[in-house]
């Protein structure tokens, strides 16, 4: 099989300027930038709550933003220290993580939340924190490896 060129690939794969629904078709939502894995796997943590709830129950009976804000954050937290595997599951916990913030922000959407956030910080106080992270960065300009979980099995490995 004789091995194909750069131009003749390009040239094979170049799609045609002149056809209209391309010019139509990218001034669209592109929802091939999107990981299907990704949604397949809220899929399955919306499945679940459907399971659980019934489908699409959020919509009809609304939701408080912290009850999501709050279970969102468990899931993160969990994955962050080191569980993947939500136990009731058997899912990701980004995934469920994901499921959650897929249910607030739909509910942001349909204007059925209830907005129970506490009050209002100022404007710009994340900057105000991110400028003394850089103050810290100046201090102390070499990063330290941190002690992380492959290392440490690593260390007990050779053990």
């Amino acid at each position: 099989m004789k091995k194909q060129t750069k131009e003749e690939f390009e040239k094979k794969n170049k799609s045609k300027d002149t056809n209209p629904k391309v010019a139509v078709g990218i001034k669209k939502v592109p929802l091939s930038v999107v990981s299907a894995p990704v949604l397949m796997e809220i899929g399955l943590g919306m499945m679940e709550g459907a399971r659980k709830y019934r489908r699409h129950n959020y919509r009809v009976a609304g939701v408080r933003a912290s009850v999501y804000y709050d279970a969102a954050m468990r899931h993160l937290m969990a994955w962050w220290e080191g569980e993947d595997i939500d136990i009731d599951s058997g899912l990701s916990h980004i995934s469920k993580a994901l499921a959650c913030l897929s249910v607030l922000r739909d509910s942001m959407i349909f204007n059925n939340w209830k907005d129970d956030r506490p009050p209002k910080h100022k404007n710009g106080w994340i900057e105000e924190y991110n400028e003394k992270a850089k103050e810290i960065i100046e201090k102390y300009p070499q990063e330290l490896e941190p002690y992380t979980e492959v290392e440490e099995q690593k260390k007990r490995l050779k053990k």
